[in-house]
């Protein structure tokens, strides 16, 4: 005599089945302003586009994406040298990763551009003005002469999630419990200055973070 549980999870199998078929190809997309509307000032900073080009736009597919370096204006005290320092933010929005589209991991983009990531490779939280928590990759990472620190996760239905296996398996779960996978991948960085102190620079990109993550349900839905 099988046992309950096999049968349960033999009936989880055929529910999943069953709502797959039915649900077909298409997604439960919610409405989002384009990611272009994006405030081109955070704080004390101005934003300049960073155009991406027709090749890399076909490589990453049929996405929304923002590519900005946001600039403290030198006529402004800042507490630090350092905080002159640019900042750039990344990014890259899937309403849906069906059909082939799926968001590219930054582990695979920057080392294509020539950067390396450096050992050891850490999770950091953080809580915005809204007190809710992130969870996010950070990085040091380094091209020749230019070190900079990197803040990445990805942004799926409301959780910020630091691995690039988890997000992957957060979507195929929603999916199938919601019939979404639109979700987005946030990257910030900025340049470690010869003889800044790295954490300097992590405060720096968390606290730009703690700026932006309060906009980002007008542009990536929960």
């Amino acid at each position: 005599m099988r046992s309950p549980k096999l049968w349960v999870v033999v009936l989880l199998m055929l529910f999943t089945a069953v709502e797959l078929h039915l649900r077909g190809d298409v997604d439960r997309v919610p409405p989002s302003r384009p990611l272009s509307e994006m405030p081109s000032a955070i704080g004390n900073r101005t934003a300049v586009d960073i155009p991406i080009d027709a090749e890399t736009l076909a490589i990453l597919g049929k996405g929304d994406f923002l590519n900005r370096v946001y600039l403290w204006p030198r006529n402004v005290p800042v507490a630090r040298p350092g905080d002159y320092a640019d900042i750039g933010l990344y990014i890259a929005y899937f309403a849906t990763q069906r059909s082939g589209q799926s968001i590219h991991s930054p582990q695979n983009c920057l080392p294509g551009a020539g950067w390396t990531f450096q050992p050891p490779s850490v999770v950091t939280s953080f809580t915005d003005s809204t007190g809710k928590e992130y969870r996010v990759g950070d990085y040091l990472i380094t091209n020749g002469s230019a070190t900079e620190e990197a803040l990445y996760w990805y942004q799926l239905h409301g959780e910020s999630i630091a691995s690039d296996y988890k997000a992957k398996f957060s979507t195929l779960a929603d999916s199938i419990r919601y019939g979404r996978t639109d979700e987005a991948l946030i990257r910030i960085m900025t340049p470690v200055a010869p003889g800044e102190d790295r954490a300097e620079a992590r405060r720096r990109v968390i606290g730009f973070a703690q700026q932006i993550t309060p906009l980002l349900p007008a542009y990536v839905p929960n």
